[in-house]
């Protein structure tokens, strides 16, 4: 690649609609031109503990993922380098043997409800996105999501909730909307504002 690449960060709370406008970014785009990276592909890998306790971690806390790992993997990627992510099991709390092997595109899309709080990867973003959504609005869908794709039950999900996900979301994730460029309200599906984000990522490009 002759010019560095464009990082894009795209934030906001369990459920806020990330996936909605990463999709629609690397629609507008085409998907061979941008890299998605995310910040649940990092999690630490828990296998030392057993079960019982993997699930009693707090997973919504900076703590328990290796961002210092993905600040690695940005800073490589930036300066052309190809990088192994990792691959995460959300069943067993486990990193999984095999990575997947992604080279720098045009456009790098860093992806995650924490990624605003930590101030390494913040200074590497170009273009800052904080998607905003009510809370019962992203409870419901963190609900449906954990429980047809991580297979948890309705109770683990809702004891989840409150003992982690509100609680961090409230000390770590609507502090950092502050440094957002773009806040999106109303969630994903605000096409005005997904057009304002294609503009400016457009605007950055040339």
């Amino acid at each position: 690649m002759s010019s560095k690449p464009l990082i894009v960060g795209v934030a906001g709370g369990s459920g806020s609609g990330k996936t909605t406008v990463v999709n629609y970014i690397c629609e507008s785009f085409g998907t061979e031109n941008i890299l998605r990276l995310e910040h649940d592909s990092y999690y630490r890998d828990l296998k030392h503990m057993p079960f019982e306790e993997r699930i009693k971690q707090n997973f919504d806390h900076p703590a328990s993922l290796e961002t210092e790992l993905l600040i690695r993997h940005v800073e490589a990627l930036s300066e052309g380098y190809p990088v192994e992510v990792p691959m995460y099991d959300f069943a067993e709390h486990t990193r999984k043997e095999e990575t997947v092997s992604v080279t720098p595109t045009q456009v790098i899309i860093i992806d995650g409800i924490l990624i605003f709080s930590e101030p390494e990867l913040l200074n590497l973003m170009d273009i800052k996105i904080f998607v905003d959504t009510d809370d019962d609005i992203r409870l419901l869908r963190r609900l449906k999501r954990d429980i047809n794709k991580r297979g948890r039950s309705v109770e683990s999900v809702f004891v989840q909730y409150e003992n982690f996900v509100r609680p961090m979301h409230l000390k770590f994730v609507e502090p950092s909307k502050r440094y957002a460029d773009i806040i999106i309200p109303r969630g994903g599906k605000n096409q005005v504002a997904r057009e304002m984000v294609i503009s400016l990522i457009e605007r950055k490009l040339n």
